[in-house]
């Protein structure tokens, strides 16, 4: 298992992985919404590699992009806006190894908490950030072409 930092060149694979990723885990949306929204989120735009406070890392298995996460740390708190394991290789220990590599990363801001959003219905995402010590602080939502869809928010206290 290799982690890195993610490349402009990598994109397609992170697009690659949040579809199937989107597609295997969101029975709730509608498939279209999930492949316009997937194009929408998951470009060099929407993900900046060089801003401030802002880490984009990939993990590769055999030399194949299977795993990523994007975080941005600001001030105290650092945000994982993402992080989507493929569904061939989640339960081994693929987004596990990517956590704690992000939280190293995340430390050199300074950072002494944590958050992750994910949608309220994301029973699998509870489970994976609880079992990493996070705990649901908060909810809001989140506006996906112009539909509103409840999150969650779960913090890790470093």
């Amino acid at each position: 298992m290799n982690i890195r930092p993610a490349n402009p060149e990598d994109f397609e694979h992170i697009k690659a992985v949040a579809r199937e990723t989107w597609h295997d885990t969101y029975d709730e949306l509608e498939a279209d919404l999930i492949d316009r929204t997937v194009d929408d989120w998951y470009t060099t735009d929407s993900m900046p590699l060089e801003a401030p406070g802002t880490v984009v890392l990939v993990v590769e298995l055999d030399g194949e992009i299977v795993g990523f996460t994007h975080a941005v740390a600001q001030g105290d708190t650092a945000d994982i806006l993402r992080m989507y394991v493929a569904p061939e290789a989640q339960g081994a220990g693929v987004g596990t190894h990517l956590h704690e590599y992000l939280i190293e990363r995340l430390e050199m801001y300074d950072v002494d908490r944590v958050r992750s959003f994910d949608f309220a219905f994301n029973d699998v995402s509870r489970r994976f950030y609880e079992g990493l010590g996070f705990e649901r602080t908060d909810t809001g939502e989140v506006t996906i072409e112009g539909e509103q869809y409840d999150e969650a928010v779960y913090t890790l206290e470093l």
